[in-house]
């Protein structure tokens, strides 16, 4: 559990994939990333997909759902995984006792299918996906909604209509325009570069401050490395630009800092190196899910 002043944040990892460190690392060479994170004998590296239970309030937000079950064994082969290793965001929430009737807003940072694949999963016998949760008001950025609904020969194996349209059809989807409050204290931003709608969240309470980066750096060391970004950023010089502006920010605030895909570094708070090279200081935060120390000795 991470506390940030009055909001209580669990972080909750849906399923730890093993996958070919190209995506991950895009055009850095591997003698420079493997100094980070080593390839196993397969050549892969583990990414862990973070999802949120933010309690505030009285409210349950669930910010980003992970891959969900509609194409469980698809998913599982592509990631290495068993496929009962997936659905991890549902073990974690019914661990703290939350049913997803429970859940009053799920905030897609985006729409790629690792982030919003738990919006929606098949009833038992039915042949058409429904809302996950039932009684929560979804939101995302509209340019976001719109680059998914026509996607292009770039985008389009990421974008799968059944993770966002029935939420849509139904009535619970809310389309943001830019910047949005969410909830005492949680904002959302526009941070584009990932994907032009892409989506980071703040938090700020009792002069604390935090960050669910999702994307805009998928590692830690994206973060402190402004030059480095994953292969699938559709526009990686404006992630140059965001990334800058907003490392600016969290080390002029102490923010604590949250990476999606980070399973040796998920969080920290970023210093400012003298000779100007910030650098994370990782911090002790429980991840259900996913055993930190265990990934740092093997990796």
């Amino acid at each position: 559990m991470l506390q940030i002043g009055d909001i209580t944040i669990h972080l909750i990892n849906d399923v730890t994939a093993y996958v070919d460190p190209g995506g991950a690392f895009g055009l850095v060479p591997r003698a420079l990333y493997s100094r980070y994170l080593m390839p196993d004998e397969r050549n892969f590296i583990p990414m862990c997909h973070l999802s949120l239970l933010v309690q505030t309030e009285g409210r349950n937000i669930v910010i980003d759902t992970g891959f969900g079950t509609k194409n469980m064994k698809l998913a599982a082969r592509l990631m290495n995984v068993r496929p009962d290793a997936m659905n991890g965001l549902m073990r974690g929430l019914d661990a703290l006792n939350v049913t997803p009737q429970d859940i009053d807003l799920v905030i897609d940072t985006h729409l790629h299918s690792d982030h919003c694949g738990g919006n929606t999963y098949y009833v038992e016998g039915g042949s058409e996906p429904v809302a996950a949760f039932p009684n929560a008001e979804y939101v995302v950025q509209r340019r976001e909604y719109e680059d998914a609904r026509q996607p292009n020969e770039r985008t389009r194996a990421t974008y799968i209509a059944d993770n966002f349209e029935p939420v849509v059809a139904n009535g619970q989807m809310r389309l943001l325009d830019g910047d949005s409050d969410l909830g005492p204290g949680i904002r959302g931003v526009v941070t584009p570069g990932h994907t032009p709608g892409h989506m980071s969240i703040i938090f700020e309470s009792q002069g604390q401050h935090g960050a669910f980066i999702c994307d805009m750096a998928s590692f830690a060391v994206h973060f402190e490395r402004l030059g480095w970004m994953t292969a699938y950023d559709v526009e990686p010089l404006i992630t140059l630009e965001t990334k800058r502006k907003w490392q600016r920010w969290a080390l002029d605030t102490a923010a604590t800092l949250i990476f999606p895909h980070d399973c040796k570094r998920p969080v920290g708070q970023l210093k400012d190196e003298e000779g100007g090279k910030p650098f994370l200081v990782p911090l002790d935060v429980p991840v259900f899910g996913l055993d930190v120390a265990d990934f740092n000795a093997r990796y």
